[in-house]
């Protein structure tokens, strides 16, 4: 028999990985709609003419490609790609979100606030927390300027790791900021190589970085002066006063306060609010206030996002739209729980409750009674087959079903209903089917 398998960077999902994975969706999609985001859906299936135009050549290599219909390959058609892909899986969630306002301008209310669960895809190498097929979870909010609308934002965070137990660090920066201290070092024509090096700051650490801004033309001396800079996180007034000479950075830096000053009054419950002038991520289309989310040992990246004011013009819309937004990924705040034991705390039950086939006119019987608890919103099924009530204990054991009801010949003649506890050992006779039901609600959730 040949090996089966599944393409390299593709997972499938348990049952129990399922019920984890959900949970962590419901509070995302809860707290999404507590402030007032709102859903839609994009086809997974794009015009590679559409992602193109903000991924480039490069990004294109990462794209999932569609052959045309009918299309046999040869070699003749490999040096036109047009011919051969016209369509491609969808790379993220933001390219769709700009062309879906772009395509219903006139019916959208702005400030348009939607949120966005759904799969993307990328032909890139997998490695921990990254595959080639994942689920986005976006909110962006287009239309307002506000610096409120970060500050939203960074609730939100605090909001969503707080009630998924979720320790983290919410570290932000703005685009600006770096642009001007790209100037500032003489290297402003750099700026991409500039910030790149900066982005492997966690990966390489701050040494080797030193080593390549040298290397891309910064003066020795200048970067030395100004090094600090980059590893400060807790005295803040030093890096505004840094900053404020700097005329171009005085917006900048007040919103930065700003933010510092609002988020101060509200209290975060469990992030850590951290400004960080090495964090640059996202510049191809990021002109504001970025954002990344790591785990509180800094380990792994759980979201990103930030300030974008030209993505819709990229589709021909004159009007600029400013827009905000932010993506959790779901994969990896499911491995930083798993790893920290957080799904522990929680109940994945599959089912409340298993009665035993007795046969034909007891599972009549029991049938009745499924259909009331499932009613009143107890799950509940009846064992298919009229085997060894050892072997069908076991299944509900195995399954972790702590209610079993053993209704049998004697049961019906009795008109009792006979109900073991699986967790317990105990064993209790009902008169009434209403009777469990209120035990049920009132005593044991």
């Amino acid at each position: 028999m040949s090996n089966i398998s599944i393409p390299y960077g593709t997972r499938d999902f348990s049952t129990n990985e399922i019920r984890k994975r959900n949970y962590i969706i419901y509070i995302i999609k809860k707290n999404f709609e507590l402030f007032g985001f709102s859903p839609i859906e994009t086809t997974s299936i794009e015009n590679i003419s559409i992602l193109k135009r903000k991924y480039g050549e490069e990004g294109e290599k990462l794209i999932f490609k569609i052959i045309n219909s009918g299309i046999i390959l040869n070699y003749s058609l490999l040096s036109n790609k047009k011919k051969i892909f016209k369509k491609a899986l969808r790379y993220d969630l933001t390219v769709p979100l700009a062309r879906y306002v772009v395509m219903n301008k006139n019916k959208i209310l702005f400030p348009f606030k939607r949120y966005q669960i759904q799969p993307v895809w990328r032909a890139e190498k997998p490695q921990k927390g990254r595959f080639r097929e994942f689920y986005q979870c976006d909110v962006d909010s287009i239309g307002s300027k506000s610096i409120w609308q970060e500050i939203e934002l960074i609730l939100l965070y605090d909001k969503i790791f707080y009630e998924l137990n979720l320790p983290v660090i919410i570290k932000f920066n703005h685009i600006e900021i770096l642009k001007q201290l790209s100037y500032f070092l003489g290297i402003n024509k750099k700026f991409i190589e500039f910030t790149k090096i900066l982005d492997k700051w966690e990966k390489i650490g701050s040494k080797k970085i030193f080593k390549k801004l040298i290397k891309i033309g910064i003066s020795k001396y200048l970067l030395k002066k100004i090094f600090w800079i980059f590893k400060e996180e807790k005295n803040i007034l030093k890096i505004y006063h840094f900053f404020l000479p700097l005329k171009k950075c005085f917006h900048f830096i007040n919103e930065i306060k700003f933010i510092f000053k609002i988020i101060k009054n509200f209290k975060l419950k469990s992030s850590k609010l951290i400004f960080k002038t090495n964090l640059a991520r996202g510049l191809n289309y990021y002109t504001g206030i970025i954002f990344e989310v790591l785990t509180e040992n800094n380990i792994l990246s759980l979201s990103g996002g930030g300030r974008y004011d030209n993505l819709t013009k990229i589709f021909g819309l004159k009007k600029k739209l400013s827009g905000i937004g932010i993506s959790f990924g779901l994969d990896r705040i499911y491995i930083s729980m798993l790893e920290m034991n957080l799904f522990n705390k929680f109940l994945f039950k599959y089912l409340d409750v298993i009665f035993i086939n007795f046969g034909y006119n007891e599972s009549i019987y029991s049938y009745k009674l499924i259909l009331e608890l499932r009613k009143n919103g107890i799950s509940s099924e009846l064992y298919p087959d009229n085997i060894k009530i050892k072997k069908q204990l076991k299944y509900a054991n195995k399954k972790k079903i702590t209610f079993v009801f053993l209704i049998g010949k004697k049961e019906i003649k009795k008109n009792k209903i006979k109900v073991k506890n699986l967790k317990f050992s105990i064993e209790k006779e009902y008169s009434y089917i209403d009777e469990f039901i209120d035990f049920f609600y009132n005593k044991y959730i």
